[in-house]
């Protein structure tokens, strides 16, 4: 990325000094004599600097005003400000307007080269990060939920209006793998915050003890082992999105925290004497229906009312089983991209197994074992082999067995928790009988009866 540098000087001999002395460090440099050169070369785009060198005063006016035009245009580049008599109101709106550095004349060659340095390295990282969005923009556009049936088209025309809309909270419903991910990122890089961070979260996956310094922050000292300061997750996201994937599994203590900061919208960290204002959209996610968790208790109504501003619920890959046709060549494309395969073909022996497969993991399980196929694959065509797919669990032959998936489809908590399950409907619900069938311990069966939320499944005996 080449250093390329405009000096706006009225005075000629230093505008010259100024233009030599850089262009000898090797800075690709012009020089204006005046805002109206500038005002050609940058709102024109004839000249992208990454930096600009202006006296303030100009003989056709001031280069602060010229500045906010650039930042109203949204023009990169970090601007140093010099001039012989400046004072507080002048250097205040240079701050505000985002200049690097207001310097008073007459400035050390030495001095100026070391600000300049150090406006080169910021203006080169804003730029690697606008490239950043830039790109994510046009990876996550709504056009990214395939599919031409139905649901996936009213999927599309949500997000797509939805990312135009300036929402503070939003709630994505739907089994588990039918792209809520996705359709996060794309309502973030898609709507009008996509200039500013976009922080993740699984909340399922967070010990319940450290799930408060995660969200919320801490300072050095605030628990044991608390080194040095700490920014939360919600202080990371200011001015941009927070996903909050699962958050049906945030601790009851914790959502009543969690909506007194959005409400609030400020955040204290752990150990912190101050609270810090905050500017930030939520997005939350969970497979299960919230609405039937707040009736059974599980789930705070306030937080589920607040965050359910808008919802989308994201159909299931059964619901749209027609984008098959559509879905299955995006991911053979996208992993021949990445491991340097071939496949070209899909035989109608492989399309239809891919359509009589019921798909309980929705399109995670479809991208998996599409990822399996072309990883495996020894040629040009599609290996059905490799498929590994069963229309229907196979029956057990003494009708006590559990048959599970081990194609990606499930985690290993969705297996355990249909393991407890499992046991529980065969024993009317009682967790005694459901402990001795898995020889373990009723108190062990009761956790996790606990963890998964399957009260509602007990007999009570």
């Amino acid at each position: 990325m080449a250093q390329t540098l405009l000096i706006i000087e009225d005075e000629a001999l230093l505008g010259q000094e100024l233009l030599r002395h850089f262009r000898r460090d090797g800075w690709e440099a012009r020089l204006a004599t005046g805002l109206d050169d500038a005002r050609g070369l940058l709102l024109k785009r004839d000249f992208e600097p990454l930096v600009v060198l202006s006296d303030m005063n100009l003989p056709d006016g001031n280069a602060l005003d010229l500045l906010e035009e650039a930042r109203a245009a949204r023009l990169p580049g970090e601007w140093i400000i010099l001039t012989g008599y400046g004072g507080v109101p002048d250097s205040v709106r240079a701050v505000k307007l985002g200049a690097y550095d207001f310097l008073e004349k007459p400035v050390s060659p030495a001095r100026l080269d070391l600000v300049l340095a150090g406006a080169l390295r910021a203006a080169r990282a804003q730029t690697r990060l606008a490239d950043q969005t830039a790109e994510e923009t046009r990876r996550y556009s709504p056009e990214r939920f395939i599919g031409d049936s139905a649901a996936a088209g009213e999927v599309r025309e949500m997000l797509a209006r939805l990312a135009q809309v300036p929402f503070s909270a939003l709630l994505l419903g739907g089994e588990t793998g039918t792209g809520k991910g996705l359709a996060a990122r794309i309502l973030h890089y898609a709507g009008p915050r996509c200039g500013g961070p976009l922080v993740e979260i699984n909340c399922a996956a967070l010990p319940r003890e450290l799930v408060e310094g995660e969200l919320f922050g801490s300072e050095a000292g605030a628990y044991t082992g608390a080194k040095g300061r700490r920014r939360g997750l919600l202080e990371q996201a200011s001015g941009g999105t927070l996903f909050l994937d699962e958050i049906g599994d945030l601790p009851l203590e914790m959502q009543a925290k969690l909506l007194k900061a959005i409400e609030d919208k400020r955040v204290r960290r752990l150990g912190g004497d101050r609270e810090i204002a905050l500017d930030l959209q939520i997005i939350a996610a969970s497979n299960r229906d919230l609405a039937i968790e707040v009736r059974e208790g599980r789930f705070r109504a306030d937080l589920y009312h607040r965050l359910s501003v808008f919802r989308l619920d994201l159909p299931s890959l059964r619901e749209r089983g027609a984008d098959l046709r559509q879905l299955v060549p995006a991911f053979v494309a996208e992993f021949n991209a990445k491991s340097g395969k071939r496949v070209k073909t899909i035989a109608d022996v492989a399309w239809q197994r891919l359509e009589a497969h019921d798909w309980p993991g929705n399109v995670r399980e479809l991208r998996n074992v599409v990822e399996r196929c072309v990883l495996f694959a020894e040629g040009e065509e599609f290996p059905a082999r490799w498929l590994q797919l069963q229309a229907a669990p196979p029956a057990s032959p003494s009708g006590d067995g559990l048959w599970l998936p081990l194609d990606g489809s499930l985690s290993l908590d969705d297996m355990e928790r249909a393991i407890v399950e499992a046991a529980l409907s065969r024993a009317g619900g009682n967790v005694t009988g459901a402990a001795r069938l898995l020889k373990s311990t009723r108190e062990t069966l009761r956790y996790r009866v606990e963890k998964f939320a399957l009260g509602k499944s007990l007999s009570q005996s």
